[in-house]
């Protein structure tokens, strides 16, 4: 193998390496704001059963508040009742009254199915704030995992920065170069191997003279059909 190349292919496992931290780095905030969406999703859902509570309450309180109207109204009407001589009057009071009762009683089962909405909003709450602890204890931790893999990434990250510049020191600024436009366009090695006379990178077979001076190991040698350089393994 060309001297070089042995070196082209550390700095290219380094750099590899490097371009999947920099993908994994960049999906942290991602996966940070995933976490922070689930979380809000939580306490919004606990949140909105909160309200349906009040709402609930607030209507309940109306319907009381009817109620004792009409109540009111019917003891005020029991005793003009009681007050007139005349019986035409006596009756339109007590078709008053009958009406008023029979509101009373459509707004008791109104206040029936509110009650009974209620414990099942609470039961439905008290299971949903259960969930959004243990979500919050869940994000907390995934949180705390997720900060410290990013100073892991951002370390490993620097420390690989660090080897391939020295690397990079090291070789032909020409070669490097070109290394570094092949690795580039291509996206995921500059430096392939020949196998059975075929290129690793496009998977094409080269010629019998590309594949002998790849296997001679004195020069530079790249596929004739990717531009990938080419090296025989040992």
């Amino acid at each position: 193998m060309h001297p070089e190349l042995e070196q082209l292919l550390i700095l290219q496992d380094r750099q590899q390496k490097i371009r999947q931290i920099q993908t994994e780095i960049e999906t942290v905030p991602l996966r940070r704001k995933a976490l922070e969406v689930q979380l809000a999703a939580s306490v919004g859902a606990v949140d909105a059963l909160k309200q349906k509570a009040r709402q609930v309450e607030v209507d309940r309180k109306k319907l009381e508040l009817d109620a004792g109207t009409r109540t009111e109204s019917i003891s005020r009407l029991k005793t003009q009742q009681y007050q007139t001589r005349k019986n035409d009057e006596f009756q339109a009071l007590g078709h008053e009254i009958e009406r008023y009762e029979n509101e009373i009683r459509k707004i008791e089962d109104e206040e029936l199915e509110l009650m009974v909405q209620a414990d099942k909003i609470r039961a439905d709450l008290n299971e949903e704030e259960k969930k959004a602890a243990s979500v919050k204890e869940s994000i907390a931790r995934q949180t705390t995992d997720l900060d410290e893999k990013s100073k892991a990434l951002q370390s490993r990250f620097e420390e690989l920065t660090g080897e391939r510049a020295e690397l990079a020191g090291k070789i032909d600024e020409d070669l490097l170069g070109l290394f570094e436009r092949i690795f580039k366009s291509k996206g995921d090695a500059a430096i392939v191997a020949i196998e059975h006379g075929v290129c690793t990178g496009c998977h094409m077979k080269v010629t019998s003279a590309t594949a002998a001076h790849a296997r001679a190991g004195k020069e530079i040698v790249s596929c004739e059909n990717c531009g990938r350089i080419l090296y025989e393994p040992a």
